[in-house]
């Protein structure tokens, strides 16, 4: 018995690049709350979107979504992450500049820092740049430095810390724009990255436009319910909703949204 040998591989296979989600869909996916966005997720099977361990470092958080653009760190090597490098013009040893040059309007810079903060990943200069380049956040599953002045930005800014030590001492970039791990939830590039007050989410591209749909509903009946709740309500039957709760819900918004009175208290 013969058998056909492959051919060489000369190139390795890429995955087809993910949807374009619309600056339409990005404005309302940041005004949903990450509650009703990781409760539809779940249901989709997805367990764990969050960056758990992160935090803004900004005194004001301000929601957001945008598309993601990946940078991905390897440890630090003596002799290739130089000073020197950080040449004013491109060059392979220096991808962060690269980076920062090719972010676009929409983008949120999600950085793998392979869970290390003992150097920051980057810092004000870069951050800046990219803010003025049209981008909706920075994150990283490490540290930045100048804490004190990203802090006064407006402009979303989450870490698990700051730390004033230099990127070359432990960080190399080593690639951009493919996929990542971000503090344990794979990020691919082109996903939605969605930051509030709470939590940063990630949303695969092809379920954005859903998960705005889906969340927009989810939130409006949220909010209804707790007013219920606060007017006295036992959950029982309630929450989660029945389809009694659901038409009364869709009744309440028919009439205008008038005011939930106090229940008498039960006996």
């Amino acid at each position: 018995m013969s058998f056909m040998t492959p051919p060489p591989l000369t190139a390795i296979p890429q995955r087809p690049p993910v949807p374009h989600v619309s600056d339409s869909v990005l404005d309302r996916l940041a005004k949903v709350t990450s509650g009703s966005l990781t409760t539809q997720l779940y249901i989709k099977g997805f367990r764990q979107p969050v960056l758990h361990g992160l935090t803004p470092l900004n005194r004001k958080v301000k929601p957001f979504a945008g598309r993601a653009y990946t940078m991905r760190f390897i440890p630090a090597r003596e002799d290739v992450d130089l000073y020197e490098n950080l040449t004013t013009t491109p060059n392979a040893d220096n991808l962060q500049w690269v980076g920062v040059e090719q972010i676009e309007p929409g983008h949120v810079l999600v950085i793998d820092s392979n869970r290390d903060g003992r150097a920051a990943s980057m810092g004000n200069m870069l951050i800046t740049r990219m803010m003025m380049r049209g981008a909706r956040a920075v994150i990283t599953d490490g540290s930045f430095r100048d804490g004190t002045e990203l802090s006064e930005m407006d402009f979303p800014v989450w870490s698990t810390g700051v730390t004033a030590t230099t990127r070359l001492s432990y960080h190399h970039v080593a690639d951009l724009q493919v996929p990542i791990g971000c503090a344990g939830v794979a990020v691919y590039p082109g996903d939605v990255i969605h930051g509030d007050g709470d939590n940063i989410t990630v949303i695969p591209a092809h379920l954005a436009e859903e998960m705005a749909d889906l969340c927009e509903r989810r939130d409006d009946i949220e909010a209804y319910l707790a007013l219920r709740v606060k007017a006295g309500e036992p959950l029982w039957g309630l929450y989660p909703p029945s389809e009694q709760t659901r038409a009364a819900h869709k009744q309440w918004v028919a009439d205008g949204r008038p005011p939930i009175h106090p229940v008498a208290p039960a006996r």
